[in-house]
């Protein structure tokens, strides 16, 4: 009897020992995919200059990316909860590695291209399976945690990402920033396979068949309105126009599919579920909003406050800083307070913020920024950890990689949403409303900044009372499951 509890209690380092080594695994899984994302942007001038191509010919090296990711993220996250998440995400770390390699001895453009789209296939397993896999390996109390400290990653890649590309740039050439992903791409894949579960709670729970077709016409979908919202640098013609036509028959159509399929690619009743549903519609809503602080805080830095190159650099990094480190904090916080209160906290405290830059003076110089930005990120910091907690912990062991994937597509959708939505409430701000009036560039920036965040406002305070409705609806439906 004493060797069975000495044996036990000596198990609970190895468990907690192993538990600490799969986070780390899928914290730098997290990170790959975002410093996938940020890195080749800063390369496109360099990219112009190599293959002596058009700035709209190098931009499908991030959209190639980016809109295989959104196209196949709910995809990738349903075929494995079909066939096994641990091997999924081995198999995407495998792939994105493969093909950083194939990106960084790309001889043409279009290789380049192609060699992108599917590292953004590999980046779309990672992104749906490590909020999946968060469950299996971590403690239920612990979850905020877990989900603070991907939250940190996440940041961290976007922060590290355009610093990083343009050192690697400058010493190694365009190559760099690609290649650069291959020892980290090693190093995450052993630490996975050596840390992760062999065989996770629901591990090979669900054996029906693949939803080819709906695969298909969600893929088809998303990818037209991804590039509805991207192509055309702001110039929104009859080419948007008509992919966001085909994406709407595409929604009908894959709605139609999915109420036949034997086994769909969504349950659509799953929507029914109004705290999954609004969980997803705020996250959609806030990652709109933030995409204004990366395409509007910009050119209201350089044009408004007059800063110089290097400058607005290092001041555009205090938000994703700000991001990182909060989500470590937001994680203890919901750990501690519950998900649903640090939501509301989180949503409360990302309309502060962004009611701040509604209001930045010139006057006040760099501080009219970097104030705001702070209590703005820092919400969005604890918003995001919190609901993803939410959210994760409350689905079935069968559904997790599917709703990872919903989740990861609502964000995806939303920071390109607010790319082509805030970029152009603020042109519309900044060259409307002064007619017969000379304006200085400066003024004109300003004023685009106060009107983009008065929306952005709008949005926060929606979300927010979606939200409060939501737990007031969670709140109802517990109280009726109570027992009288």
């Amino acid at each position: 009897m004493a060797i069975a509890e000495q044996n036990e209690r000596a198990s609970v380092p190895r468990q907690t020992q192993s538990a600490v080594l799969a986070l780390a695994s899928l914290s730098l899984a997290t990170l790959l995919s975002s410093l996938g994302t940020s890195i080749a942007s800063v390369g496109l001038p360099s990219l112009m200059q190599a293959f002596g191509a058009s700035f709209q010919s190098v931009q499908w090296v991030v959209l190639a990316y980016l809109v295989t990711i959104t196209a196949l993220i709910v995809s990738a996250g349903r075929l494995a909860d079909m066939v096994g998440r641990r091997r999924l995400l081995l198999g995407g770390i495998a792939l994105f590695t493969l093909a950083s390699v194939l990106c960084g001895l790309a001889p043409t453009l279009w290789l380049l291209i192609a060699a992108r789209a599917v590292q953004g296939l590999g980046a779309a397993l990672m992104m749906a399976l490590t909020l999946a896999l968060v469950a299996e390996t971590v403690a239920k109390e612990r979850t905020g945690s877990a989900m603070g400290l991907l939250g940190a990653m996440s940041a961290i890649g976007t922060t590290l990402g355009p610093s990083l590309g343009g050192l690697l740039i400058a010493g190694f050439g365009w190559r760099a920033i690609f290649l650069v992903n291959v020892p980290l791409g090693v190093a995450t894949f052993a630490l996975a396979w050596l840390a992760l579960p062999a065989r996770g709670k629901a591990a090979e729970a669900d054996r029906g068949s693949f939803d080819v077709v709906g695969t298909v016409l969600l893929a088809f979908t998303l990818a037209a309105y991804a590039l509805a919202m991207t192509l055309g640098r702001g110039n929104f013609g009859a080419l948007n126009i008509g992919l966001l036509v085909a994406a709407g028959i595409g929604v009908v159509m894959f709605g139609v599919v999915q109420t036949r399929a034997k086994n769909p690619l969504i349950r659509l009743a799953r929507l029914y579920d109004i705290r999954l549903t609004a969980s997803l519609a705020m996250n959609l809503v806030v990652a709109t909003i933030m995409m204004a602080t990366l395409v509007v805080a910009p050119f209201y830095l350089s044009r408004g406050l007059g800063l110089n190159t290097a400058m607005v650099g290092v001041v555009l990094s205090t938000g994703p800083l700000v991001s990182a480190l909060s989500a470590l904090i937001a994680g203890r916080l919901t750990d501690r307070f519950g998900a649903n209160r640090m939501m509301i906290a989180g949503l409360l405290a990302l309309a502060i913020g962004t009611s701040l830059l509604s209001l930045a003076m010139k006057k006040l110089g760099i501080a009219s920024y970097v104030m705001p930005i702070a209590v703005t990120c820092f919400g969005y910091a604890l918003f995001q950890t919190s609901n993803n907690a939410a959210v994760m912990s409350g689905v079935a062991a069968g559904e997790r990689g599917v709703v990872s994937g919903l989740l990861n597509l609502s964000r995806n959708l939303g920071l390109i949403t607010g790319a082509s939505l805030m970029g152009a409430i603020f042109a519309a701000a900044s060259t409307g409303g002064r007619q017969g009036q000379e304006v200085s560039a400066s003024t004109a920036a300003a004023h685009g900044m106060h009107v983009t965040f008065q929306a952005a406002t709008a949005m926060a305070v929606a979300a927010l009372l979606l939200a409060l409705l939501s737990a007031r609806s969670a709140g109802r439906s517990s109280s009726r499951q109570q027992p009288s």
